[in-house]
């Protein structure tokens, strides 16, 4: 089974990215769709430009779209990406939009190859608890009332997660963030050969929104220990 990933760099992705390999599935590419607008109804915007090392580390090629982020066009922008790539079927990380499932399972079913999304309806505790296992993951982007700037640049492990169900208990904030209500990074997975390591970072916050990123101007691969 040739597979491409789709591929924002975040926690999602690369539990698709994980499964698949897990699966025995030959992933031929990693695609990353890079949208104009960051109120992209398909697309992870903060730090996309790191899938570049991401893709370094991991030793599968990376392949970009470009989107102006327009609702319905962005799907066709993603189809027409695919449908240039032989493959068998594409993995997707969505946990519970069917927004977002829906057009990737059109678009694969346009194109006669299978959809894939291992995380679909999880237990978002269970999921992220088990993604605490497996990755190091950073928060680099917020967008919900409970989550502060202190929020951008933290590494999501058991204590973040235990902060964030009592969020989800007073503020109804979904745990996985699969609201909208924060964004992440991974900068190592058991498929990387090194740690990304983030070098020059610079949080910018609106209060007026009461949302933020942590934009990484700077990072580079650093070889893990043996």
């Amino acid at each position: 089974m040739r597979v491409a990933v789709l591929y924002s760099g975040g926690k999602d992705s690369n539990y698709a990215l994980y499964w698949a390999l897990k699966q025995g599935f030959e992933v031929k590419y990693l695609v990353s769709m890079v949208s104009e607008s960051d109120e992209s109804y398909m697309y992870h915007v903060p730090n996309i430009h790191l899938t570049e090392l991401q893709a370094k580390t991991v030793g599968i090629p990376l392949i970009k779209g470009f989107t102006s982020g327009e609702r319905e066009k962005e799907v066709e922008d993603m189809k027409a990406v695919l449908e240039g790539l032989k493959i068998d079927g594409v993995v997707a990380g969505a946990l519970a939009s069917e927004y977002q499932k829906r057009r990737v399972d059109r678009v694969a079913g346009e194109l006669g190859i299978q959809s894939f999304a291992p995380a679909w309806h999880r237990d978002p505790v269970e999921y992220m608890r088990e993604l605490i296992g497996i990755f190091d993951i950073v928060m680099v982007g917020v967008s919900a009332y409970g989550l502060d700037e202190r929020w951008l640049g933290r590494r999501i492990d058991e204590r973040a997660l235990e902060e964030l169900v009592e969020l989800h208990e007073k503020y109804r904030i979904h745990v996985a963030g699969e609201g909208g209500e924060f964004e992440t990074f991974v900068r190592d997975a058991p498929s990387f050969k090194a740690r990304i390591v983030f070098d020059e970072v610079e949080k910018r916050w609106d209060e007026c929104s009461y949302s933020g990123v942590l934009e990484v101007k700077r990072a580079h691969l650093k070889k893990k220990q043996t």
